[in-house]
Formats: structure tokens, C-alpha cells, sequence
């Protein structure tokens, strides 16, 4: 896609940690951005700052393809996950990886054939960098992925289907494999697991993808547990930046 020019975006997620800080870096690149949210509150506030509100449930696949054809995207971005505002309670967290699995297959399962219908050329999905199966690091995004053990088996299964299902879409499909966040709005104000990427970064990263890239990328801070130099190279990624 053409470098500077103004895009039609449906961004699915807009109210989550990284769907807040990637919202004005959209607006302000002058990108048409339509935000999808199930709050008629969080609607007010996107509208307050210049996106247009998409009041519709992912799960909801008629709502989402009307919703979704509506905004007439160039670009969708599924920056959608359901998971609890704080890591040390391991029954919420445990209640919900299933949950937000489900995002990962069904949710995105209809959003991408609501970009379909609505003829959007680019697809831009959140996945994780913590996905690897154990071997050498720093781990490059053609390392295979743990399919087989361990205690995120349900995480890291939705996400091999969440990216499959992207990559043969027919659309430009950018999967940004985004580290375990940190700053603003997230779990922790600081690194504390590997690998670890500032929330500001993971915006900026996708703010990068709308005109940039295709196909997999690993996006962390630097000197972590995942190479992040086809990141840097191919769309131009800065671990350090901030907003």
C-alpha cells in the first residue's frame, strides 16, 4: 500500500491496552479509522476524539459483516483479546484463556469474512511472541511454534489457528507477534517477563503494518528472546518509541 496515504481502517479492539494508544497515532497519520466496541461508553469516547464507533460483538457474525461492509475499510486490524486487568489472580486468568481462544478462532474466523464481504485488501492481526517451541535463541518468526505442552497450550493453539486462518485469507496479511506487554493501560509498568515490548511500541508497530510488510513479525524490546530484526528492517519498527 501506498507510503503518506490517507487509509479506511476497521479496527476491531479499539478500546484495549494497545487498540487506546493506537487510535490517535491512526487519527493523527490521517487514516479514516472506524472502532469497534461493545460499549455504548467507550463508543462516546472514540467518537469524542475522532473515530467513528462500531457498536458490535465479534461473536455476532451478521452484525460484524453489516458493520464491518458499512465502514468500507481498506485495512481491518484485530487487535481483539479477553483477558483480566490484573496477572495475580490465577482463577480469573485461568477462566479466561478459553475465552479469549475463542476470540482467536471464531472472533476472527468472522472478522475476517467480514473483510472479505467488505473487499478490505489488508489484514492486520495481534498474535504472540511467546508462542516458540523451546530451541535456540533468539527465535525468528520461521522457528516452529509449541504445539505439543505446557501451560499456555490453549493460548498458543488459538493463535497458530488465529494466524493460519489470516495468512490464507487472500488478503495482505500482516501477523505481528507482539511480547508480553508493559506500560500504560497493561499488567506492568515496567519488563518484567521475556519478551518483553512497551505498549507504545506495539501501537507504533501497528500503526507501521497499515502500509508496510507482509507476513510474520516479531515485535519486543530489543536484546530479548525473539530476533526482531525483520521487524526493524521491513516496516521500519523502533523498540524505543514512546508516545
Amino acid at each position: 500500500m501506498t507510503e503518506g496515504m490517507s487509509m479506511r481502517i476497521f479496527l476491531a479492539g479499539a478500546s484495549g491496552a494497545i487498540g487506546r494508544r493506537l487510535t490517535p497515532l491512526l487519527h493523527k497519520a490521517g487514516h479514516d479509522v472506524t472502532g469497534m466496541t461493545r460499549s455504548t461508553d467507550v463508543a462516546r469516547e472514540l467518537e469524542a476524539a475522532g473515530i467513528q464507533p462500531a457498536i458490535v460483538d465479534v461473536f455476532d457474525a451478521q452484525a460484524l459483516k453489516r458493520a464491518v461492509v458499512a465502514a468500507r475499510p481498506d485495512v481491518v486490524m484485530h487487535q481483539l483479546t479477553d483477558l483480566p486487568r490484573v496477572l495475580d489472580d490465577e482463577a480469573q486468568l485461568a477462566a479466561a484463556y478459553p475465552r479469549n481462544a475463542r476470540i482467536r478462532t471464531e472472533g476472527t474466523r468472522n472478522l475476517v469474512a467480514a473483510a472479505l464481504a467488505a473487499s478490505a485488501r489488508r489484514f492486520i492481526v495481534q498474535s504472540v511472541a511467546f508462542a516458540y517451541a523451546p530451541g535456540n535463541e533468539p527465535y525468528v518468526e520461521t522457528d516452529p511454534l509449541n504445539l505439543v505442552d505446557g501451560p499456555r497450550l490453549v493460548t498458543v493453539r488459538a493463535a497458530a489457528d488465529m494466524e493460519a486462518q489470516v495468512l490464507v485469507s487472500g488478503m495482505e496479511a500482516i501477523v505481528l507477534r507482539y511480547g508480553l506487554l508493559y506500560g500504560p493501560g497493561t499488567w506492568s509498568e515496567g519488563p518484567s517477563r521475556k519478551p518483553p515490548l512497551h505498549v507504545d511500541a506495539a501501537a507504533q508497530a501497528a500503526l507501521l503494518a497499515v502500509t508496510r510488510g507482509n507476513g510474520i513479525y516479531n515485535i519486543a524490546d530489543d536484546g530479548g528472546t525473539v530476533a526482531i530484526e525483520k521487524a526493524r528492517g521491513e516496516l521500519g519498527f523502533d523498540p524505543a518509541f514512546r508516545l
